[in-house]
């Protein structure tokens, strides 16, 4: 292994937790010296009064007997069901694991018990659905499944028991981050299905001390991608409802739990912009959660009060002015010891005029460790500068995230944010970016250097309806919008390119985006 590679390595490992260290070897040494069997007979009476109620129906990913449809690309099975299956990558083969489609808007209650007993029948087949996460997820949408059609079945409850033994001795601590919140979340429901003290005594330790870790105090989740941060909310009022329609337990889960929630829609309420959609930041993609408003609704129904916050430790801003929002991120890469989800893309900004999309993120549409997710996670393709070819944020490898720019200083007024940050402090450079909002205009000022001549390059990603696009000297007009990019500095070349913004999974279309080269000092004024 090269000096650089070394180098990469310590600085993803060094943020690491110690505790996520000490699972990771725990269980590797676990799973290969000592072969435990987490079977276990289900001896106790289960509830049979349980009730639940579907206010929030999944998408239809499960279309025919053998079909089914994820992340854009549909799969027909024709006779046999291969839940295996990964040609589509490994996501695709969790989502199949993951049986939303049981709780979807449209699916004949037979054909859910087909597809859990074909899935039991094929148990000394599987590989993917073994993991905690998968049997997170499908714990919690069997549970929904079977309550709601009243099904009583010895052979699936079996085999859901033996499922959550397998997750209670499994939590996923060598990852911690959303991945052992869904933990906790579908443990609640095994202990409310089958009244298990254990379960129960374990979800509420993970709940409690995850969702203080991961809602931070503006109500943001710590993995900084709004798109988890609806998931996260899903999951969480999910689980309000189910201990709200429940008595079994008096104790303060259900408080903690709605206060938690309050917090979380305060946060998702002043991020989402007015048309509804959210910022399509860090690893946000279209058609995975639930939307804003259907979340607030859900809230409203569980009579929940949306608390007042300010965003704060979350790094995210918003200005707005007569027309425009102006969403930012001034914040640091999170969370330190979880940033799978995070991109290069300290300073970047998502502008809303007339709620259109103007200026967007450019999204994602892979989870694959491929060059197109590496692209997509990388500076260039984010509303930031970047100076050479140097990474603001060195993602890779999919997932992983070694050097990363830090926030150093931050200045707040009314209309205004200014920050700088530290990730060229290599090159003997601080990079400061200055947001201003006024009626009509947000005015941008970007600054690399004061004392040494040094070149950057500023990029702005537009939405994928903005085609007419006019560059005159050091100006750039969006036609059918009629707004006006004016900047300003010195040695400026203004250059259109192409880019694929993402519209979800596995879907990109053409847009346009323009790369605008300065030295040392930017000022960009966009009139709207």
């Amino acid at each position: 292994m090269d000096r650089s590679k070394i180098n990469t390595l310590y600085h993803t490992i060094k943020y690491l937790k110690p505790i996520q260290i000490y699972y990771r070897l725990f269980y590797f040494a676990r799973n290969c010296f000592f072969k435990k069997s987490f079977e276990k007979e289900l001896n106790i009476k289960k509830d049979e009064t349980l009730y639940w109620k579907d206010t929030l129906l999944n998408n239809n990913s499960f279309t025919e007997k053998t079909k089914f449809n994820f992340l854009n690309i549909e799969k027909d099975f024709k006779q046999d069901i291969d839940w295996n299956f990964e040609e589509f990558g490994l996501l695709w083969a969790f989502n199949i694991n993951y049986f939303d489609f049981l709780n979807q808007q449209a699916i004949d209650v037979k054909d859910g018990i087909r597809l859990i007993k074909d899935y039991i029948a094929k148990d000394s087949l599987l590989t993917v659905g073994k993991a905690s996460y998968p049997i997170s997820l499908r714990g919690i949408n069997w549970v929904k499944f079977l309550i709601k059609n009243k099904i009583s079945d010895k052979e699936i409850d079996q085999y859901l028991y033996n499922d959550y033994q397998i997750l209670f001795y499994n939590p996923e601590y060598q990852f911690l981050g959303n991945h052992l919140l869904e933990n906790g979340f579908s443990l609640l429901f095994g202990a409310y299905y089958f009244k298990d003290e254990l379960l129960y005594k374990q979800a509420v330790k993970i709940l409690k001390a995850e969702l203080k870790e991961q809602v931070l105090a503006d109500g943001g989740h710590f993995e900084l991608s709004p798109m988890y941060h609806q998931i996260m909310l899903l999951r969480l009022l999910d689980c309000i409802q189910l201990l709200q329609l429940n008595v079994w337990k008096e104790d303060d889960l259900l408080l903690f739990l709605e206060n938690t929630a309050s917090k979380m829609q305060a946060w998702l309420k002043e991020v989402t912009f007015e048309n509804g959609d959210i910022p399509m930041v860090n690893d946000s993609s279209y058609g995975i959660a639930p939307k804003t408003s259907v979340l607030l609704d859900y809230g409203r129904y569980l009579e929940l009060k949306i608390q007042q916050v300010t965003l704060s430790d979350s790094g995210y801003r918003k200005l707005k002015g007569k027309d425009f929002e102006l969403f930012i991120d001034v914040g640091n890469v999170g969370a330190s010891y979880q940033p799978a989800h995070a991109h290069s893309d300290t300073f970047n900004f998502v502008l809303h005029n007339k709620n259109q999309p103007i200026i967007v993120d450019t999204g994602t549409s892979t989870y694959e460790k491929n060059g197109l997710r590496q692209n997509e996670r990388c500076t260039a393709s984010h509303n930031t500068v970047q100076i050479g070819k140097q990474e603001q944020t060195e993602v890779w490898d999919g997932f992983r995230v070694a050097k990363r720019a830090k926030i150093i200083k931050r200045i707040e007024k009314p209309n205004s944010v200014q920050a700088t940050h530290d990730g060229y402090v290599n090159l003997g450079i601080f990079h400061s970016r200055k947001f201003a909002a006024n009626r009509d205009e947000v005015k941008i000022t970007d600054i690399i250097s004061e004392d040494k001549e040094v070149d950057g390059v500023a990029y702005f990603h537009f939405h994928p309806d903005i085609q007419k696009i006019e560059i005159n000297e050091n100006r750039v007009n969006l036609l059918n919008q009629k707004i006006e990019m004016v900047f300003e500095g010195s040695s400026i070349k203004i250059e259109k390119e192409s880019y694929q913004c993402a519209q979800g999974y596995n879907t990109t279309i053409d847009a346009h985006k323009i790369c605008v080269s300065f030295n040392s000092k930017l000022e960009t004024s966009i009139h709207l």
